[in-house]
């Protein structure tokens, strides 16, 4: 029997919503079935994550954490806030790298996520225009905080999200944000500590172009923007970074379906000891 975490966030919607499919990677790129290129850099030395099927032990890489990035977030696994979209369930493991990729098990260790809805819309943002024809932001959830979440990993060193799968904006392919905290205390929100990664997990063409046509994604008419153009691959694939860092890692998916959802397992390695160039660990209180 499938593990229940793994049956994607309920779907609330004003919308009906066809089928689809899912696909993303870990700071590499990968699908359902197919895998493509990632990239990634950073402060740290940045190689791909762990990949699932040989056991290679390496960092992921690091890249921005983009304008919509808001602290303070609340430590919860249910971060869709009642937004329509495809139900997306998440199990993002943390490995260190420097421990032989071994689970970081600690209580004090938290992944965060955070990403725009299915028009594009960032809650905290919602006056940013994700640009094409797209209909008003539809007010489900708080403003503040709707697609935005903490969890603490479990024994395993694992995180698990339930969310909806992301819409896309200009100029961006469509993507994840993530932080990886270590050494802060939990209650309501995640304080302190240091943020150790600072990612994203960026969904391949093909998928893209599956969802743009179903409601309610289709509804915003925008033209897609392909990996390889998108933005923030080709400022990695272009600066300075070591090149040989942007090595293809497949993230294992689960396909499903709409009603009953999809899911994503990925791996992010990491050095504990070392705090990312992307920006500090949560510190605003809600």
């Amino acid at each position: 029997m499938a593990d229940s975490r793994f049956q994607g966030a309920p779907l609330t919607r004003r919308h009906a919503i066809a089928g689809g499919g899912a696909l993303v990677m870990g700071t590499a790129l990968a699908g359902c079935s197919s895998s493509d290129s990632g990239s990634g850099t950073g402060g740290t030395e940045s190689a791909p994550s762990v990949d699932g099927t040989d056991g290679v032990c390496v960092l992921s890489p690091e890249v921005t954490e983009g304008p919509y990035y808001l602290d303070g977030q609340l430590i919860r696994e249910d971060i869709t806030d009642g937004k329509q979209g495809f139900p997306l369930a998440m199990a993002i493991t943390v490995v260190d790298y420097s421990d032989g990729c071994a689970p970081m098990t600690e209580d004090s260790v938290a992944v965060e996520i955070w990403h725009c809805d299915a028009w594009g819309y960032y809650s905290g943002y919602t006056d940013a225009g994700p640009g094409g024809q797209v209909p008003d932001e539809d007010g489900e959830g708080d403003e503040m905080s709707f697609l935005r979440g903490i969890r603490l990993v479990d024994g395993d060193g694992t995180a698990y999200f339930s969310t909806v799968v992301p819409g896309w904006y200009r100029p961006r392919v469509t993507h994840v944000h993530l932080k990886v905290h270590v050494g802060g205390e939990a209650d309501t929100t995640y304080e302190g500590g240091t943020t150790v990664h600072t990612g994203q997990l960026l969904f391949a063409d093909d998928f893209c172009a599956e969802i743009a046509e179903r409601e309610p994604y289709s509804e915003h008419v925008l033209e897609l923007t392909p990996v390889e153009e998108d933005q923030v691959y080709r400022e990695a694939q272009e600066g300075e970074g070591d090149p040989g860092s942007m090595v293809v890692s497949p993230v294992p998916i689960t396909e499903g379906t709409p009603e009953n959802g999809y899911t994503l397992s990925v791996t992010v390695g990491i050095t504990p000891e070392e705090s990312t160039t992307g920006g500090g660990a949560p510190t605003r209180k809600i």
